[in-house]
């Protein structure tokens, strides 16, 4: 059975609270349902995961490594644009990640057009709104 890992990063668990205007109604558990639900149709295991800190992020890529995960989908957060230890971390584990971002980044703030994590992924998603997870996990799949 295929093992897909789900990361969230900072302020994800905010979902439905904050900047609904960007990132939409639905909270962090419709969020978890939608994964488990894709879990369900495709017939894996998807672990899901969230973390504010920029150390249990890279503690739990490299987890993924020894449980021999077949793909991470990565929601870095505001850690997209800074984290060199995040992008060395998904670097070092050898796993086919996909960035994901729920909100179009290239039509945000300038900063958040750049990301240090994206070559060191298979792909970049963004602006999908949470159907965006899900498209990722089919990406992973196939």
């Amino acid at each position: 059975m295929k093992k897909i890992t789900v990361i969230n990063g900072p302020n994800l668990n905010f979902l439905g609270i904050r900047e609904k205007s960007v990132y939409g109604n639905r909270d962090y558990n419709d969020l978890i349902k939608m994964i488990e639900e894709a879990a369900d149709k495709h017939q894996i295991e998807i672990d899901t995961f969230q973390s504010n800190s920029e150390g249990e992020i890279i503690d739990k890529i490299q987890q993924c490594y020894f449980e021999e995960v077949d793909g991470i989908v990565i929601n870095p957060g505001a850690y997209t644009h800074y984290s060199y230890a995040i992008r060395d971390a998904i670097a070092s584990v050898n796993i086919k990640t996909i960035e994901l971002h729920i909100s179009n980044i290239h039509e945000r703030e300038d900063f958040r057009k750049i990301s240090v994590i994206e070559p060191v992924c298979a792909e970049q998603i963004y602006g999908k709104g949470l159907d965006g997870y899900i498209i990722a996990i089919e990406h992973i799949l196939k």
